[in-house]
């Protein structure tokens, strides 16, 4: 646990809302027994052991864009091209982003975690349905705290409540969609257990019905040069 690091990762991203890198050296920093705490939770499954002995590696998948697009329409895979190009993104944006200082004795099933984690991020925002945006990705982020227990997640997640919901109108109810992403996480399936790799050719209706995921939620988007957020604002 490093708060002192994390606190000026968190000053540096609320004054760039787009730096990504921040948000790994965030849940880096803070992220205490949360990954030991996945994997014994993988360990006690069937699929979960499957996955840490195998250790798929999503993004050679989410980077062959042609593969995708040969996929089924309304596929998990076809419908996470859409976002990331609507989004212009791509899973080595996410890679490149966490190219952070790491402890050179971990563990490789803590290491594939991590990745996974990661690389399976924009799979998260599709099967919800949150976008880019800064409530989206709040909302996210709300999400995902729940489901892995990072508290470096949970940090970003309460300040974006705070920050957004104070420069926004209250009209459009930005905090209502952040504080209701922590509330589906609790009542759909785990996340981390999904074999990806597995699930892009898939119908998306029935991914959202295997995991509980209900209707994404409707919300106003909003992108981060149409309000501040700085800490010192």
């Amino acid at each position: 646990m490093q708060p002192l690091k994390a606190a000026r990762a968190m000053r540096e991203l609320f004054a760039d809302p787009d730096d990504t890198q921040q948000v790994f050296e965030i849940i880096e920093a803070m992220q205490g027994p949360a990954l030991v705490r996945v994997r014994n939770r993988l360990q006690k499954s069937e699929q979960g052991r499957r996955l840490l002995a195998e250790q798929p590696d999503l993004v050679p998948l989410l980077q062959d864009r042609e593969a995708l697009r040969a996929l089924p329409e309304r596929s998990l895979g076809r419908a996470y091209l859409a976002f990331v190009e609507s989004e212009g993104i791509g899973a080595d944006g996410l890679v490149e982003a966490s190219d952070v200082e790491r402890r050179r004795d971990a563990e490789a099933e803590y290491l594939w975690i991590r990745n996974w984690l990661r690389d399976s991020h924009d799979l998260w925002h599709t099967v919800l349905g949150y976008q880019g945006d800064l409530v989206g990705e709040a909302a996210l982020l709300a999400f995902s705290h729940h489901q892995t227990g990072n508290i470096g997640v949970g940090m970003i997640a309460t300040m974006a409540w705070l920050k957004i919901g104070r420069v926004t109108d209250r009209s459009i109810g930005a905090r209502d969609v952040i504080a209701n992403g922590r509330r589906r996480a609790k009542r759909m399936a785990w996340f981390l257990e999904v074999p990806w790799h597995q699930w892009l050719a898939r119908p998306l209706a029935d991914v959202r019905r295997d995991l509980g995921a209900d209707r994404p939620t409707q919300y106003q988007p909003v992108r981060s040069h149409e309000v501040d957020v700085s800490l010192l604002a």
